[in-house]
C-alpha cells in the first residue's frame, strides 16, 4: 500500500487509517462486539492500514484496552495514535489540560495499549482554564522522555456559528500558531469529506505549507457517504447520529444527490468500486500528507476502505465531486 507521511516527524503510515471509536463509543452500541472488532483491527493491519486512531475517552478507556490486545501481538505493524484532554462524566464531557493530568493520562494510556511508546499523541481539546502552552509543554516533555514520538492537535469543528468575516478553523489555526512556538506540531486531525470540505479553505493549506500531516476524520460522513443508510430507518438512542442535524429522515433524503454523485463517479472506475471508496479516494486526492481515518468495527468495511487507495480519480472526477451540492442540515 502507498505510504504517507505524518508531519515533520517523517512517520510513514498506510494510505488509509482506521478510526477505532465506533468499536466502543458513540455508534450503535448494541452492535459492538469485542471479538469482531479485534478481527477488524487485525484485518486492517494485514491490509497495510497501519494507523490506528483512538482516545482515552472512548468508552471511556475500553477502546484503548481493546487495541492493547492487538498491539501486544503486533506492535511493530501499527502506528498508534491516541488522544488526551477530555474527561467523560455521567452526563457531561469536560476538558482537562493540567500538566500533571496529562502526564498521568499518558502513563495510563501506555498501560492500556500495552506499549512503551505512543507514535502520535493528540490534544483532543484545549482546556479553557489552562494556557495551552502549559498543556503542550507537558506533552512535549513526554516526547523528550521517550513515551511519545510526535504530537498532534484535534481541530475544533467548522460547524456552528462564526463571527462575520471569520473562516472555518480560524480558532484552530490561532491555537496551532501558539503551540508551534513551544514544540512542533506533526499532525492535525479535523473533519474532511465530500460533504464537509471546509478544511480545504484554510486548515489544509496551513498544514501543507508547514509539512504537517492531516488526519481526515469522518471521511465517510459518519456512514452517510457509503450509500448504505436508509432515510427514516432511525438510529439507536445512544448513537450520535440520532441527534445530528444531517441525519433526520428529511435531511438524509434531501442529501441523496451527494451519494448519487459518488455513485456516478464510482461507476466509471469499475463495477466493484463503491461510493465509500470513491469518497475516500477524493480525500486521498487532496494531498500526500492527507490520511483519511474512517471509523469501522467490521472486517468487510475495513477491507473495502483499505482498497480505496487503489482508486485513482481523474482531475475531472475530483472537479465533479467538488461541484456536488452542499450538505443540508435541519437548520436549513
Amino acid at each position: 500500500m502507498e505510504r504517507r507521511t505524518i508531519g515533520a516527524a517523517a512517520l510513514g503510515v498506510g494510505a488509509v487509517g482506521l478510526g477505532c471509536m465506533p468499536m466502543s463509543w458513540a455508534y450503535s452500541t448494541s452492535r459492538q462486539r469485542g471479538d469482531a472488532s479485534l478481527r477488524a483491527v487485525h484485518r486492517a493491519l494485514d491490509l497495510g492500514s497501519t494507523l490506528l486512531d483512538t482516545a482515552d475517552m472512548y468508552g471511556p478507556f475500553t477502546n484503548e484496552l481493546l487495541l492493547g490486545r492487538v498491539l501486544k501481538e503486533r506492535r511493530s505493524d501499527a502506528f498508534v495514535s491516541t488522544k488526551v484532554g477530555l474527561l467523560v462524566g455521567e452526563q457531561h464531557i469536560v476538558a482537562n489540560g493540567r500538566p500533571g493530568y496529562v502526564r498521568r493520562a499518558c502513563d495510563a494510556s501506555l498501560r492500556r495499549l500495552q506499549t512503551d511508546v505512543i507514535d502520535l499523541y493528540q490534544l483532543h481539546r484545549a482546556d479553557p482554564e489552562v494556557p495551552v502552552e502549559e498543556t503542550w509543554g507537558a506533552m512535549a516533555e513526554l516526547v523528550r522522555a521517550g513515551k511519545v514520538r510526535a504530537l498532534g492537535v484535534c481541530a475544533v469543528g467548522a460547524r456552528g456559528r462564526r463571527r462575520p468575516g471569520k473562516r472555518p478553523f480560524d480558532g484552530t489555526i490561532r491555537l496551532l500558531e501558539r503551540v508551534q512556538q513551544v514544540f512542533p506540531v506533526s499532525a492535525v486531525q479535523a473533519e474532511l469529506s465530500v460533504w464537509s470540505p471546509q478544511a480545504l479553505s484554510s486548515l489544509l493549506p496551513w498544514c501543507e505549507a508547514r509539512g504537517v500531516g492531516f488526519l481526515a476524520a469522518m471521511p465517510l460522513g459518519s456512514g452517510f457517504l457509503t450509500g448504505t443508510l436508509t432515510p427514516g430507518e432511525g438510529f439507536e438512542p445512544d448513537d450520535v447520529r440520532a441527534r445530528h442535524p444531517r441525519f433526520t429522515a428529511e435531511m438524509m433524503a434531501a442529501n441523496q444527490p451527494i451519494v448519487a454523485g459518488l455513485r456516478r463517479v464510482a461507476a466509471r472506475h469499475g463495477a466493484g468500486v463503491t461510493p465509500a471508496q470513491t469518497a475516500l479516494a477524493w480525500v486521498l486526492a487532496q494531498g500526500r500528507h492527507v490520511v483519511p481515518v474512517p471509523g469501522s468495527k467490521q472486517e468487510r468495511w475495513v477491507a473495502e476502505n483499505a482498497r480505496a487507495a487503489e482508486v485513482r480519480l481523474t482531475a475531472e472526477d475530483v472537479a465533479e465531486l467538488g461541484r456536488l451540492p452542499g450538505a443540508l442540515g435541519s437548520w436549513n
